[in-house]
């Protein structure tokens, strides 16, 4: 997600963006929380980045697991949480 992305979603009365500079229909300037554009920015990146395996094999390696014994979705799950930790609030 960009920056400009982010400040249309957060205020619904943006019209446009220009540089940095976020304007209503009217062309008046509209005030924007840098800070909340950059939590979401930040928080849209978390989840387009934690992709875990798909449920089907997820199952899967639960299955083999409990034949042989081996922790293979335990280990897949924890590497996708270590690879893409959540950001901190």
């Amino acid at each position: 997600m960009h920056k400009h992305e982010a400040i249309l979603e957060l205020y619904s009365t943006v019209a446009y963006i220009k540089g940095d500079t976020a304007y209503d229909v009217d062309g008046n300037e509209v005030s924007y929380d840098q800070t909340a554009v950059d939590n979401l920015i930040v928080s849209k990146q978390y989840i387009e980045d934690r992709v875990y395996p798909s449920i089907q094999e997820q199952l899967d390696m639960q299955y083999w697991d409990a034949v042989n014994g081996t922790t293979t979705w335990k280990d897949a799950i924890a590497q996708v949480k270590a690879d893409n930790p959540k950001p901190s609030e």
